[in-house]
C-alpha cells in the first residue's frame, strides 16, 4: 500500500465507504506504478498505455458506468476524489482520465438528471449501453476533444465542428486542437453543432458524438512538444466527411446544451489533476527537507524561512481543498447563485494555487530540486498552465464572478 496519507482523511472529511474504498485504490495503484513511470512519459511526451493498461485491470475504467451497466458506479464527487489520488503522482494520466470518464459520467449520473422525453430516455438508454459495453467489457477508451482555437470552448459561440443529418445518421467534418489521447483513444466524444436549415449554427443544436478513431476521415495531425503535461498527447484531430452512425450519440440532440446550462459543475472536472500536483508540490517538500525523499538523505530543515514556507504551503493547501470539496459536493442540477460562484472559485483557486504551491516548494527545496531526476519541475511545469484551459480558465472565473456579485447571474 502507499505510504502516503490519503489527500482527504475518510473521517476529517467525512468520506462515505465507496469514496474511501476508490481513493484507496486509485492511491495505491498510481503510488507503486504511475509515480515511477511520469518521468518517462513526460521526457518523451508519450502517451502513458501502461498507466491505462492498469486502471483497465483494477476496473478503473469502468469508474463512472452505471452499476446496471457492469461498471463501478461512481458519482461525481466519487470520481472527483479519486481522480485527485491519480493526479498526486502523474498528473497526465489524471487529466486524459477525466476525457475518458466523462463520456460515462455526462451520459451516465448526470444525463439522469436531465429532462427528457420518455423517447428520448428510452432511446438514450439503449444507446449508451452499446459505449458503456464497449468500456466494460473490451476496455477500450474514450476521449473528449473539446477545443477548437476559438471561442466555442469557452461556450460563448457554436462549435465549428458540424455534424451533417444523413440517412442513418450524420457526416461530421472540422477540427479539434489541444485533443488530448489523440491517436491513443478508441473513440473521440466530438462536439459539433447540427446546421440548421439555413445552414446557421446555435449552440442550443450541439451534439455529442462517439467518433471511431479508425474511421475513414479521421486523421491526426502536428507535433506534441508542450511546456507541461507532455504526456497526455493533445495533438490536432481533423475529421474530413466522416460518417457516424446515429447510435454513435452519447446525448440525445440538444441534450448537451441542457446539461451545459443547468449542471455547470460539469466544466469542473479538470480540477481533480491539480488538486493532486498541489498535494504533490507539498509532499515532496516536507519529505525532501526531512530527508525521507529516496537518494536524498541529507536533513535540510534549518532555518525560519524553510518554516515558515512550508507553513504557508500547508495553509494555502487547506484553503483551496476545503473550498474545493465544498464546491464539488455542492455539484447539482440547477445550483444556485452562490453555488455556482463559488465552483467558479474553486475553479480558479486551484488552478493558481497548484502552480502557487511548485513555485514556493522550488524557493524552498533550492536548486537542486529542480534536476530532472526529481518530480518537482515536473510538478512545476504540469500545473502552469492549468489557469489556462477552457471552458472555465482563471480570467473566465474571476470574470463571472464579479459579473455575478455586480449585476446578478453570469453569462451561460
Amino acid at each position: 500500500m502507499s505510504p502516503d496519507s490519503p489527500i482527504f482523511d475518510p473521517a476529517a472529511f467525512a468520506l462515505g465507504d465507496r469514496e474511501a474504498a476508490f481513493t484507496a485504490r486509485a492511491r495505491e495503484l498510481a503510488a507503486t506504478r504511475f509515480a515511477a513511470r511520469a518521468a518517462d512519459y513526460d521526457r518523451e511526451a508519450r502517451f502513458p498505455t501502461e498507466n491505462y493498461a492498469d486502471l483497465r485491470d483494477a476496473g478503473l475504467l469502468a469508474l463512472c458506468v452505471p452499476a446496471e451497466y457492469g461498471g463501478r458506479g461512481a458519482n461525481y464527487r466519487e470520481y472527483m476524489l479519486t481522480a485527485a489520488e491519480i493526479g498526486r503522482y502523474c498528473g497526465a494520466t489524471a487529466l486524459t482520465f477525466n476525457m475518458h470518464v466523462c463520456s460515462c459520467l455526462w451520459s451516465g449520473a448526470l444525463a439522469d438528471t436531465l429532462d427528457m422525453s420518455v423517447a428520448e430516455r428510452a432511446d438514450h438508454h439503449r444507446r449508451r449501453a452499446l459505449h458503456y459495453a464497449r468500456i466494460v467489457d473490451e476496455g477500450q477508451i474514450y476521449a473528449q476533444p473539446f477545443s477548437e482555437g476559438g471561442a466555442a470552448a469557452a461556450g460563448a459561440v457554436p462549435f465549428a465542428t458540424t455534424a451533417e443529418i444523413v440517412d442513418g445518421g450524420y457526416v461530421v467534418r472540422g477540427k479539434k486542437i489541444f485533443a488530448s489521447l489523440s491517436g491513443h483513444a478508441d473513440y473521440y466524444g466530438v462536439l459539433c453543432t447540427v446546421p440548421g436549415s439555413d445552414g446557421a449554427l446555435s449552440r442550443r443544436n450541439t451534439l455529442y458524438l462517439a467518433v471511431a478513431a479508425r474511421a475513414p476521415g479521421v486523421s491526426v495531425s502536428g507535433d506534441w512538444d508542450p511546456l507541461g503535461m507532455r504526456g497526455t498527447v493533445s495533438r490536432n484531430l481533423l475529421f474530413e466527411d466522416v460518417f457516424v452512425p446515429a447510435d454513435e450519440a452519447l446525448m440525445p440532440a440538444g441534450i448537451y446544451y441542457q446539461a451545459a446550462m443547468r449542471w455547470p459543475h460539469m466544466f469542473m472536472t479538470l480540477t481533480p489533476a491539480y488538486v493532486g500536483l498541489a498535494q504533490a508540490a507539498y509532499d515532496f517538500t516536507v519529505k525532501y527537507l526531512r530527508g525521507e525523499w529516496p537518494g536524498y538523505p541529507q536533513d535540510r530543515r534549518e532555518g525560519a524561512a524553510k518554516k515558515v514556507n512550508v507553513a504557508q504551503m500547508r495553509i494555502a493547501l487547506e484553503q483551496m481543498k476545503c473550498l474545493w470539496l465544498q464546491a464539488v459536493t455542492e455539484a447539482r442540477l440547477d445550483p444556485s447563485r452562490e453555488q455556482l460562484a463559488r465552483a467558479h472559485a474553486a475553479q480558479y483557486s486551484v488552478m493558481e494555487t497548484a502552480n502557487e504551491l511548485a513555485q514556493l516548494a522550488i524557493r524552498t527545496c533550492g536548486g537542486q530540486s529542480m534536476l530532472k531526476t526529481l518530480p518537482l519541475e515536473r510538478l512545476y511545469r504540469d500545473s502552469r498552465c492549468g489557469a489556462l484551459m477552457l471552458p472555465w480558465s482563471a480570467d473566465l472565473c474571476v470574470e463571472r464572478i464579479g459579473e455575478a456579485a455586480l449585476y446578478g447571474d453570469p453569462a451561460a
